[in-house]
């Protein structure tokens, strides 16, 4: 379990599992928010957090959303949902009587304060405006978007609450800096919004966590990462403690994670060949 490697390797993590109906109907939805419960009420990792967590939002009903609404009242944890990453998220809710996908969630109550918006892509100006002044954060993910042809999350500049994202495209925010960069020029954002854009996951952690990480001042919470000249990583520490010395895992092989992955994803792939 992706939860399990996180406290192995003392990584710090925040999970969830986006409950659908896209390919087995409301009973896949079930099983979805269940793992989500499921999760959230038997972790007691220190560095793990779990949230409840929808797809996109057209891919499931009311009776869906509106459960993981109530869920999240329970267990007292935010939400995760994809949201207007397509034009087709729009489309779907105006159909279903919604003035939008963001109003349709708004609707439902299931947008608690501090749930985590991914992409935000075909919203506008007034939409963005209203889910910051609910406390909502958005993700943007530009290199997915733009590999995905759905377009540039314009108007995520009417909120301060925007932190950087990859949605499964490989893990280097360095990467996804150099794309945001390069996109958000080219559509006319502001090169000191896209700059605090970067560093705004820290709040949006410390959020999750509740505590402060954004400064290295005491009383911070003791994330920290040294790279060296070059750009690789020498150490990093979370929590005040040491996973990475020297550029080598404190708590893990590389060596043999690399060669167990490389297995499965063979494995995988036939898999997936075979259906």
């Amino acid at each position: 379990m992706l939860a399990d490697a996180c406290a192995e390797l003392g990584i710090r993590a925040v999970l969830c599992y986006g409950a659908t109906e896209r390919n087995d109907g409301a009973d896949e939805a079930r099983r979805g928010l269940h793992e989500c419960r499921r999760f959230i009420e038997e972790n007691e990792r220190r560095h793990v957090r779990g949230l409840v967590a929808l797809h996109a939002s057209f891919t499931v009903s009311d009776a869906t959303v509106a459960a993981a609404a109530e869920m999240c009242v329970e267990l007292r944890v935010p939400m995760h949902v994809h949201m207007a990453e397509d034009g087709a998220d729009i489309v779907d809710a105006k159909e279903r009587g919604y003035q939008g996908p963001l109003e349709r969630l708004y609707d439902l109550h299931a947008l608690p304060r501090g749930s985590i918006l991914a992409h935000g892509v075909h919203l506008s100006e007034a939409q963005v405006r209203a889910a910051r002044d609910h406390g909502c954060w958005f993700v943007q993910n530009p290199r997915s978007n733009d590999g995905n042809g759905v377009g540039y999350a314009r108007n995520l500049s009417a909120s301060h609450r925007v932190a950087l994202g990859t949605d499964g495209y490989p893990s280097n925010l360095v990467d996804e800096r150099g794309a945001l960069f390069r996109l958000g020029v080219d559509y006319g954002d502001r090169e000191d919004i896209l700059e605090e854009r970067c560093c705004a996951g820290q709040r949006l952690i410390g959020e999750l966590f509740d505590a402060p990480f954004a400064r290295a001042t005491e009383g911070s919470t003791a994330d920290l990462v040294v790279r060296e000249k070059d750009g690789r990583v020498r150490h990093v520490l979370v929590g005040g403690e040491v996973v990475m010395r020297d550029g080598k895992l404190v708590q893990g092989d590389i060596e043999e994670i690399t060669n167990v992955a490389e297995q499965e994803a063979a494995r995988l792939w036939q898999r997936m060949g075979e259906l």
